[in-house]
C-alpha cells in the first residue's frame, strides 16, 4: 500500500463511548482531516462494532480543527503512482464503507464545520442528520484533476433535482451551509457559535431515538434563506445548459448564456471548466448519467472500476498530472493528455466503465444477515 506519514502518538480517528453516545472525531487537523487508509480502517471498525451492539445508540461524527474533511489523501495516491495498485486496499475499503454509512442501522449525526469535500463529504451527506454552519464549504472537484466523483457521489449527485448534479460534478462549484440545506445535501443549519452547545445537548440526551435527536437539533437550527446571488437561484440556466448530451455541448450552451446581460457569474466557472481534464470531465458526465438509473451498490461498484482504471492509467495519466499541478509542484499548470475534449476517444471512455470479472468486483453485501461481509481481507485482492 502507498506509504502515508502519520504521527504514531496521535490517532487519526478518535472513538469515544459515553454511555449511549458514540463519538467519532476525524483527527488529522494539520492535514484538514484527509482520508488515509488508517482512517478508513478505524472508521469501519468502530461503526461495525457499534452497529452490532444491541444497546440503542447515537453516533456523532465531527472533524478536529478548522475542517470536517478535505477528502482523499492526494499525496498518498501520487506517491503510489509507480507501484501498481498501491492504493487498491484503501479504495476498496472506502467504497465498501460508504455503502455501510448510507445503510447504517443507528442514528447518525454529522457536525460539519469548515471544508467538507469529495470523499470527506461522504461522511456528511448520507447521515440521518447532517448539521452545517455558515463556515461549511462543500464541493466535489475531482473531475478538474482528471479523476471522477466517487464515494457514492455518482449516486447522490445524480439524484438531485434537475441537472444540479451534473453542474456540481463537472464544475466542482462550492456550496455553503445554507445552500447545502436547500439542495438536500444537509438537513439542518446551525450557527457555528452554537455548534458546541448542540453537541453537549446531544450527548446529554443520551438517546439514539431519531425523533428525540431531531427535536434536539431543531432547538438550535435556523430556517435558511438563500443569498440573492446563490447558484441555486440560477436553476433555469443550469438545467438548460447541463442537460446537454455531451461535455462539449454543455460548454457551448454555457458560453451562450455567459454572453447574456446579468450572467457575469458564469465567466469564472466557465474558465475553470475549460481548464479541467477533458478525460476527467467525460468520465464524470457519463458516471453521473449512469447513476440516475443505478442503485447505490451499482454506483459504488462502478466507481471502484473507474478509480482502479484511472489509477492504473488505463486510458490517461491525467489524475497524476492533476495532483502534481495542484498539490506537489503547485504550479496550477497541468498538461492534460489528451489536451482537448475532441481528442478524447469515446470508446476509450467506455473502456474504463467495463465490468471486471466477478471475483475482482467490489463486494457489496446484499443480504441483511451478512451485511458486514465482503471486507477487503476476504477478497481475492488480499490473497
Amino acid at each position: 500500500m502507498a506509504k502515508e506519514v502519520v504521527n504514531p502518538d496521535e490517532p487519526v480517528v478518535v472513538g469515544e463511548e459515553l454511555d449511549r453516545v458514540r463519538i467519532i472525531t476525524l483527527n488529522r487537523p494539520r492535514h484538514l482531516n484527509v482520508i488515509s487508509s488508517e482512517v478508513v480502517y478505524l472508521l469501519a471498525e468502530y461503526l461495525e462494532n457499534w452497529e452490532k451492539d444491541e444497546q440503542p445508540q447515537l453516533i456523532l461524527i465531527k472533524g478536529a480543527g478548522r475542517a470536517f474533511s478535505a477528502g482523499g489523501d492526494l499525496k498518498m495516491f501520487y506517491e503510489g503512482r509507480k507501484s501498481r495498485d498501491s492504493c487498491l486496499e484503501v479504495v476498496y475499503r472506502m467504497y465498501w464503507l460508504c455503502y455501510h454509512i448510507h445503510t447504517y442501522k443507528k442514528t447518525q449525526v454529522a457536525l460539519v464545520h469548515g471544508i467538507s469535500m469529495g470523499g470527506g463529504a461522504s461522511f456528511m451527506v448520507p447521515m440521518k442528520f447532517s448539521v452545517v454552519t455558515e463556515k461549511t464549504v462543500f464541493a466535489t472537484p475531482e473531475a478538474s484533476i482528471g479523476f471522477h466523483v466517487d464515494c457514492g457521489f455518482s449516486y447522490i449527485l445524480s439524484h438531485l433535482p434537475g441537472h444540479l448534479g451534473e453542474y456540481l460534478a463537472l464544475t466542482g462549484a462550492r456550496l455553503n451551509g445554507k445552500e447545502l440545506v436547500v439542495a438536500g445535501l444537509a438537513t439542518h443549519f446551525v450557527p457555528l457559535e452554537r455548534l458546541p452547545e448542540l453537541e453537549k445537548h446531544l450527548i446529554s440526551l443520551n438517546d439514539g431515538n431519531e425523533n428525540a435527536v431531531k427535536a434536539t437539533i431543531e432547538e438550535f437550527s435556523l430556517n435558511v434563506q438563500l443569498d440573492e446571488d446563490s447558484i441555486l437561484n440560477k436553476k433555469q440556466i443550469i438545467d438548460e445548459c447541463f442537460s446537454k448530451d455531451t461535455v462539449a455541448d454543455i460548454i457551448k450552451s454555457f458560453e451562450m448564456e455567459a454572453r447574456k446581460e446579468g450572467n457575469e457569474w458564469i465567466g469564472p466557472i466557465l474558465k475553470g471548466l475549460k481548464r479541467s481534464s477533458p478525460t476527467g470531465l467525460k468520465v464524470t458526465l457519463k458516471s453521473i448519467r449512469e447513476g440516475r438509473k443505478q442503485t447505490l451498490a451499482e454506483c459504488l461498484k462502478k466507481e471502484f472500476r473507474l478509480t482502479m482504471n484511472i489509477l492504473r492509467t488505463t486510458i490517461s495519466a491525467d489524475v497524476y498530472e492533476g495532483i502534481r499541478a495542484l498539490t506537489i509542484d503547485k504550479d496550477n499548470a497541468p498538461k492534460w493528455d489528451p489536451p482537448a475534449l475532441d481528442q478524447v476517444d469515446d470508446e476509450k471512455i467506455d473502456l474504463v466503465f467495463q465490468p471486471f470479472t466477478e471475483d475482482l468486483e467490489l463486494k457489496i453485501p446484499e443480504q441483511e444477515d451478512c451485511r458486514w461481509d465482503g471486507k477487503y481481507e476476504n477478497s481475492v485482492y488480499a490473497k
